[in-house]
């Protein structure tokens, strides 16, 4: 192995013990549903043990239908974790819930790993912020539109749903990302929700990658004027 190779390897190999170690696993329950059970990785910020007066931002990222299982160590191969893992500095605890096998996501399970995480660290409750792809793209329409109180802001990539009931979501900022060329879900699903909360005057934002597939999402987490643009906003703004 060349001396360059070696200490790529061996930088990468730093780098993700560190992302591991900042990381641990929150149990959650609704305790009314199987639905609003279960496990959530929850990556915390620099500084943050450093600083036991300081309440924090959260980011709630829900992941896709391709990493719903029983092994958390999927849930961040897309999204904040991964962008984490990778060196970018995000000022937020990231909590990322994780769906069974078949399963989809529900405003109890978002509700339940949101108080969870509330419960057990130091969150800044006027600056909570909600993210999704695909899968988790419909969630957070859903989980802003049924739960606009609990959102400074949301981020739904290529994402949908029945726009009928999302004008509840008008306070709520929303940026929408979706791929033009999307075979899986079709842009129009993203259309037809920004749209409506827009008539209805919410604050909504829409970037659309003209040459992207289903995998909007890589654009779009790796970009800082995403995370600048969420911590713009606060619950009592």
């Amino acid at each position: 192995m060349s001396s360059s190779r070696r200490f790529g390897f061996v930088l990468l190999t730093v780098m993700l013990a560190a992302s591991a170690s900042a990381q641990t696993r929150l149990a959650y329950d609704g305790g009314w549903t199987d639905t609003a059970s279960g496990d959530a990785i929850v990556s915390l910020p620099e500084g943050y043990d450093a600083a036991p007066d300081r309440d924090w931002p959260l980011l709630l990222f829900l992941h896709g239908a391709g990493e719903r299982g029983d092994s958390l160590a999927v849930v961040g191969v897309h999204g904040p974790l991964k962008e984490r893992a990778a060196g970018r500095d995000l000022p937020f605890v990231i909590v990322a819930p994780q769906v069974p096998t078949g399963s989809r996501w529900t405003v109890g399970r978002v509700a339940a790993a949101l108080d969870a995480a509330i419960a057990q660290y130091r969150i800044d409750e006027s600056r909570v912020y909600l993210t999704g792809l695909s899968m988790g793209g419909f969630g957070t329409w859903e989980a802003i539109m049924r739960m606009p109180e609990r959102f400074a802001a949301a981020v739904p990539i290529c994402g949908g749903g029945l726009p009928l009931g999302i004008e509840a979501a008008r306070d709520v900022p929303v940026w929408a990302f979706h791929g033009a060329m999307d075979p899986v879900v079709p842009i129009e699903m993203s259309v037809g929700m920004v749209r409506t909360l827009r008539n209805a005057g919410g604050d909504v934002r829409f970037t659309v990658y003209p040459d992207a597939g289903h995998d909007s999402w890589s654009e779009a987490y790796a970009s800082d004027d995403l995370y600048t643009w969420l911590l713009s906003h606060h619950l009592d703004d």
